[in-house]
């Protein structure tokens, strides 16, 4: 990749190190991380960062801020957050989506989608309660408590005040139900969705997830990998 003459004169700022916000559609099996280091790499500055971490097994919109930008992270963190994605009931899962294996299977066929919209209705709307996986980023005592987890050790994580202000089932075929979720920063929709199984007395994992929307941001406006490295090709090279 070659650099535009600006970039080589003393003086001129590096186009990304001034500042940039590139919306990314975070692809299948790739963490957050990974897509941070691949445009740190792209955009030749170390300051890069990310609004929000995404799952590896979940896809969709990523914010990732450059050079000076990256001092607006948490105020892109803390926008409303919108998902689409599958549970599927009758097991659970250690991590509560597909990254460990489902177990304690149970029957599921008394579920309908009249009793899903009924539970969603009086336990799933609103401020309400949430416990963390343990299998999640969050730290504990400094140390990130999936590696707590990973190692055997028992992890214990305080509920937290979410708050849900949509839930909504957009397709029901037993034993996967699709849904749309509006809510607030910090909500974990893992726990939705083996939250939502516990309720149904089945049992439920998160089987499919996608970020659409952060903020007024939608996953439409994103760029895929591919995408980005050619837009950031073109701006070195100063078109």
């Amino acid at each position: 990749m070659e650099q535009s003459a600006a970039n080589n004169v003393p003086g001129v700022p590096h186009p990304f190190e001034q500042g940039q916000m590139l919306l990314i559609d975070k692809p299948l099996d790739w963490t957050s991380f990974d897509v941070v280091r691949k445009l740190r790499r792209l955009v030749r500055t170390k300051k890069v960062g990310h609004a929000g971490t995404l799952d590896p097994l979940a896809t969709g919109l990523l914010i990732l801020c450059t050079g000076k930008y990256t001092k607006k992270i948490n105020d892109y963190m803390a926008q409303e957050k919108e998902y689409t994605g599958m549970v599927t009931l009758g097991a659970v899962t250690p991590t509560y989506d597909l990254e460990s294996m489902p177990e304690q299977e149970k029957e599921y066929a008394h579920a309908s989608p009249e009793l899903v919209d009924a539970l969603i209705a009086e336990r799933f709307l609103g401020e309400i309660w949430q416990t963390p996986p343990i299998h999640s980023a969050i730290k504990k005592d400094g140390i990130r408590v999936y590696e707590l987890a990973r190692q055997g050790k028992e992890v214990k994580l305080d509920p937290r005040r979410v708050t849900i202000k949509a839930f909504e089932i957009t397709d029901f075929r037993l034993p996967v139900i699709s849904f749309r979720v509006v809510c607030s920063t910090g909500t974990y929709i893992r726990s939705l969705a083996n939250d939502l199984g516990a309720a149904l007395g089945c049992g439920g994992y998160l089987s499919k997830l996608r970020r659409t929307r952060i903020g007024d941001f939608s996953v439409e406006q994103a760029l895929s990998i591919e995408e980005a490295e050619a837009y950031i090709k073109n701006v070195f090279e100063g078109g």
